[in-house]
């Protein structure tokens, strides 16, 4: 009868099939490791995205915020302008008002300063700062003189025009001839703001006003 010995014929096989098996658990291990890897770094990279994300959204939120402050000072600072001019407008007419007053006692004053010897006003007429005068002096160079006064007190407009010069009898024909003028000459408030320096040797002394 005829043995055959199986058991020894597994062993054989079950040991050549095991170094077969190790290297397919070593793949399987590696490929876990590899897939472990992978889900961990792409974990990382979505967190790492994530934290940016938010840091941007805060960055957002701060320049909002900051454009928002600005933006408030811009209308402060606007609303600050906005009432300088309203101010500044106010106080160059509450000055012009005040220049606008005080221009006929100037004018007057000053029509009198340049009134030389002998020289007499029978009318004055004023329209804006546009001054007509009438009278009479003695002789053409008190005429002049008057003119070059007006002139030289810085608070008349050069040049002074004389409209008119005629020679007229004295009253009742007994007294000396007359000169009669008629002069126009436009005063300027500029002379207000500061004193006109006195013209050498020019007459200042008042006259008689008719």
């Amino acid at each position: 009868m005829i043995r055959i010995n199986l058991l020894a014929t597994e062993r054989r096989g079950a040991k050549a099939a095991s170094p077969g098996l190790q290297d397919g658990q070593k793949i399987m291990v590696i490929g876990s490791l590899l897939l472990v890897i992978t889900v961990a770094l792409l974990g990382w990279r979505f967190w790492s995205l994530r934290e940016q994300q938010a840091e941007v959204a805060r960055q957002i939120e701060g320049a909002t915020r900051e454009e928002q402050r600005l933006q408030e000072i811009l209308k402060q600072v606007q609303d600050f302008e906005n009432r300088r001019k309203v101010l500044e407008s106010r106080v160059a007419l509450i000055d012009e008002l005040r220049k606008g007053q005080t221009a006929p006692v100037h004018m007057i004053d000053q029509v009198s300063k340049a009134l030389p010897e002998m020289t007499w006003l029978t009318n004055m007429q004023q329209t804006g700062y546009a001054l007509t005068i009438q009278g009479r002096c003695l002789t053409l160079t008190s005429l002049s003189d008057f003119v070059g006064n007006l002139e030289a007190s810085h608070y008349f407009m050069r040049p002074v025009e004389i409209i008119e010069s005629t020679v007229v009898p004295g009253e009742a024909g007994k007294g000396p001839e007359l000169i009669q003028f008629t002069i126009r000459a436009t005063f300027q408030m500029a002379g207000v703001d500061s004193a006109p320096p006195s013209a050498p040797g020019s007459p200042a002394k008042g006259g008689r006003r008719g």
